[in-house]
């Protein structure tokens, strides 16, 4: 049973994250022959404030 975990900052619509699961389910169906049902994905989203690169958080940097 893959799991997949997808991490994204925050932002995205409802629609385009369900979107998102649909096709890595669909991916993972056709690359490693598993039954959708068989699919787990979670989508963490991560706030701005939580997220850092060169030290500074993503807010800090306008991001």
């Amino acid at each position: 049973m893959p799991i997949v975990q997808i991490q994204l900052l925050e932002g995205r619509s409802e629609q385009q994250l369900s979107h998102l699961i649909k096709e890595v389910t669909e991916a993972c169906h056709k690359t490693v022959e598993v039954p959708r049902e068989a699919v787990r994905v979670s989508v963490i989203e991560v706030r701005n404030t939580q997220f850092g690169v060169g030290g500074k958080t993503l807010k800090e940097l306008g991001r």
